[in-house]
């Protein structure tokens, strides 16, 4: 009898009542799903030439030998200023997230694709005041626990990086926080 393939639900982030997938939440039902091989490549270095635009190729093969590529962008017009500077690393992400969407059929967006301009327009659009929403604290609390985080550890961390703990932080700010915990390595903010 086999077991039965399920997207565990501390995967599934709801942002303004559209819900998004983590990376870590591919990762794992791909691996459900029989992933043995997950490889990036480098297509297009960022460069003043290119608008700064990073683009990978991600290919991951199944047990079953099915073959399934993608890729994944990043440029500073789609990435927050802090990520901005790491644009290689997020078009890996991405283009892995895509490419792990398509072998575990999961139609949600990644939280990882999603550009930091449409999110930031987003959270003042629908909270005016341009304070944390509570999904960003859903979001917060449920990626610091996957990254092995008490709510004491992310209110400090996010006391010395943006002078606040996460229940006061702005929404902007939130977005930036949210970002770094969605990181493979976590928050390696410098």
């Amino acid at each position: 009898m086999s077991k039965t393939k399920k997207l565990d639900e501390r995967f599934l982030i709801n942002l303004k009542g559209k819900d998004f997938v983590t990376y870590a939440g591919l990762l794992d039902l791909a691996h459900q799903e029989g992933l043995v091989k997950l490889e990036v490549k480098l297509l297009q270095l960022p460069s003043e030439d290119n608008g700064f635009q990073a683009i990978c190729m991600a290919t991951a093969v199944t047990s079953n030998e099915k073959v399934f590529t993608d890729l994944g962008d990043a440029s500073p017009g789609n990435t927050n200023k802090m990520i901005a500077a790491h644009l290689i690393r997020m078009a890996s992400t991405r283009a892995k997230a895509r490419v792990l969407r398509d072998i575990t059929n999961i139609g949600f967006t990644a939280l990882e694709e999603l550009g930091e301009e449409v999110e930031e327009s987003q959270n003042y659009r629908n909270n005016g005041n341009g304070k944390i929403t509570e999904a960003q604290k859903k979001a917060i609390k449920n990626l610091g626990k996957l990254k092995g985080y008490s709510p004491a550890d992310l209110n400090r961390i996010s006391l010395d990086w943006f002078g606040s703990e996460v229940p006061s932080l702005p929404a902007e700010q939130a977005s930036q926080f949210i970002v770094q915990l969605q990181q493979k390595d976590g928050l390696n903010m410098q």
